[in-house]
């Protein structure tokens, strides 16, 4: 039987497990990629791990999120981090110089090569043939000190692709219709794989647009084959020598299968606060927008720029709207500027600001409560932006583009046809302005175990995470519905991410989006602990422990839910929370916050069982619950975590 593209980097990267849906494997790792809202905390752990030097192939740290220096704290970190690099082996990206996912792609990116990140968006390097799957920190720690990463095989998916885009529509556009398809949730335990011949007329770079959002899809990871479009990609950063050819076999088969005929599909855009409630922009034209934003991750392409250049070349967007452009990286903004783009966007009233990421995890662009902000960016959930009553809608260049100049949101078709413009042949160079001067390389071993790590007064040390008890009596602190996110759990913005050093102080905002009360309350019951429990995919979104540490720091034993998100789900294992799912989904309607649940003989019942059952003391009612914890995972859990059980072993 012939293997996918997926398949194919699996078993090369496979050192233990079976390749069967729902086995537990460990795959070899090749790269890392750490970004600073996630890395300060890595680099902690490879502290703590007593780390000598990075084991892998490459390893890089990019400083693209905490950018805006309004005080000290963010240049901390950076001091922090740029001396944790020296002193570990790792490469340093310095600020400013590009966001982590287009830039590891122009610079380190290599087909047949697996990576892992502490950052959600890491499979956009499966544009480029890659295994690339985004994990928290501390596995990503775990792997730069050379362990495996452990994960579920996923099914494959299998997305066919036909026909060719119609004018004025984009990758995004693709990405947002497997959205409108198949929900946030519709790519769990799953790996997406792009095949057929409708892959051949997208770039390197569409496919990174589309790679990139299958984490909102809730996938493990995405994967595009290697073939011409990425050797033209390679060659043109002067890298043709890191080319492979990797394609699925011609008699491939998936465990899931769909198609798309790209020729149908229609200018897109996501409504508020969810990445999944899409809608065609036909639907909601001439709703009035106060803010456009180009950039980001999910269209970091220098096409995602020019052509939003081009639609406003000679033209002045509307005076109601804030136009802003973040380059995602310096190379980019360096080719845009030669074909003229950016001298086309600042003369139309572009705000153009550093390459990174910016308003894209709340730094900065945060915009007016009861304002529309179009943004192609690659999340909308709530107060993500910085604004607690934001209103954010996701979507392509053209339609962000299009709308910057009329104020309302616009198809861009329409537009188009109104000014009289054939979509273009856009003048872009076959070879980028390769420009490396801005990344750092690891220092030579023998000087960098002279280095010394620069922890300025922000950077605490990693909370103690004594072992979960035997015994849990313990109050529902609070309950939450479907599909919360990490960014609820632990928000993004300018308040909070200078704290992601800082966990004692990062903890006074946990679940600040939702109950800003809960840090207190937690406090309240610090001799019991606590339990949250919550409804579908709790912890969608962002790779972010923090999301699990802040939490735990303030008393959080378990966490019993109906579904989780792997990447959170994992997270929780990592430090020390017990993950539960209802066995019977219905009775989480009979749990309310306030009730004291129950819970004896842990460690007998989870080493010896998949099944538990939890006690609402409240109420005098018995749930029966389950864990998908593997022995590994288990052992981390009763220890009190991963760094606690890896200090005893």
């Amino acid at each position: 039987m012939g293997r996918t593209v997926a398949h194919k980097l699996i078993a090369d990267h496979l050192v233990d497990g079976r390749m069967e849906p729902g086995e537990e494997i460990a795959l070899r790792i090749d790269q890392t990629l750490t970004q600073d809202a996630t890395g300060t905390l890595v680099m902690q752990e490879l502290e703590a791990l007593g780390l000598d030097r990075a084991r892998t192939e490459v390893s890089v740290q990019y400083v693209d999120h905490n950018l805006l220096q309004a005080d000290e704290k963010n240049a901390e970190d950076h001091a922090f981090l740029r001396s944790a690099c020296r002193r570990y082996g790792i490469w340093y990206s310095k600020p400013g110089n590009g966001v982590s996912h287009p830039t590891h792609m122009q610079r380190f990116g290599i087909p047949g090569k697996s990576m892992v990140g502490s950052d959600s968006h890491t499979p956009a390097s499966g544009a480029l043939g890659m295994l690339a799957l985004g994990v928290g920190g501390l596995e990503a720690a775990l792997a730069i000190a050379g362990e495996p990463v452990y994960v579920r095989m996923p099914e494959i998916w299998g997305v066919r692709l036909t026909g060719e885009l119609p004018p004025w529509t984009s990758a995004k556009d693709v990405i947002l219709e497997m959205l409108r398809r198949h929900s946030v949730k519709g790519g769990l335990n799953r790996i997406i794989e792009y095949h057929g011949p409708g892959v051949g007329t997208l770039t390197a770079m569409d496919r990174h647009v589309i790679a990139n959002m299958g984490a909102e899809l809730g996938a493990t990871t995405t994967v595009f084959p290697s073939d011409a479009a990425v050797y033209e990609f390679l060659s043109a950063e002067g890298r043709e020598d890191d080319y492979r050819e990797i394609v699925a076999d011609p008699d491939a088969t998936y465990d899931v299968a769909d198609e798309i005929d790209l020729s149908t599909i229609e200018p897109l855009i996501a409504k508020p606060s969810s990445p999944d409630n899409v809608v065609p922009v036909s639907e909601v034209e001439g709703t009035e927008v106060s803010q456009v934003v180009i950039g980001s991750s999910a269209n970091p392409g220098l096409r995602d720029f020019a052509i939003a250049a081009y639609l406003v070349r000679g033209r002045q967007t509307s005076d109601a709207v804030s136009f802003d452009v973040n380059p995602t990286s310096r190379e980019i903004l360096a080719d845009l500027t030669k074909i003229g783009g950016t001298f086309d966007l600042i003369t139309a009233g572009a705000r153009i600001h550093q390459a990174g990421c910016m308003g894209c995890i709340g730094m900065g662009q945060a915009p007016a409560v009861g304002h529309n902000s179009l943004r192609t960016f690659p999340r909308n959930f709530p107060g993500r932006s910085g604004t607690r009553e934001d209103s954010v809608w996701l979507c392509s260049p053209e339609t962000a583009a299009a709308s910057a100049l009329t104020g309302v949101i616009t198809d861009p078709r329409k537009l188009a046809d109104k000014l009289g413009l054939d979509y273009p042949d856009l003048p872009l160079p076959t070879r980028a302005s390769v420009n490396t001067d801005m990344l750092v390389p690891p220092l030579p071993p023998e000087k960098a175990r002279r280095e010394k790590l620069v922890k300025g007064p922000n950077i605490s040390a990693l909370p103690d995470m004594p072992p979960l008890p035997d015994d849990l009596e313990a109050p529902v602190l609070l309950k939450v519905g479907d599909n919360l996110s990490t960014d609820e759990i632990s928000p993004a913005g300018v308040r909070a991410l200078p704290f992601r050093s800082n966990v004692p102080q990062l903890a006074t905002f946990t679940f600040d989006q939702v109950d800003p009360t809960y840090p207190s309350r937690a406090d309240d019951c610090a001799d019991t602990g606590h339990v949250v429990v919550g409804g579908d995919n709790y912890g969608q979104g962002s790779s972010r422990e923090h999301a699990a540490i802040t939490p735990r720091y303030l008393g959080l034993k378990a966490v019993i839910a109906k579904s989780f998100a792997r990447i959170h789900w994992q997270n929780l294992a990592n430090f020390g929370i017990l993950a539960l799912e209802f066995t019977d989904p219905s009775d989480y309607d009979r749990v309310d916050q306030g009730d004291v649940l129950s819970l004896h003989g842990l460690r007998d019942r989870l080493t010896t069982h998949s099944d538990i059952t939890v006690r609402n003391e409240t109420k005098g009612e018995d749930y029966r619950l389950h864990h998908r914890l593997s022995p590994r995972q288990m052992e981390a859990v009763l220890a009190g975590g991963r760094i606690p059980m890896l200090a005893r072993s």
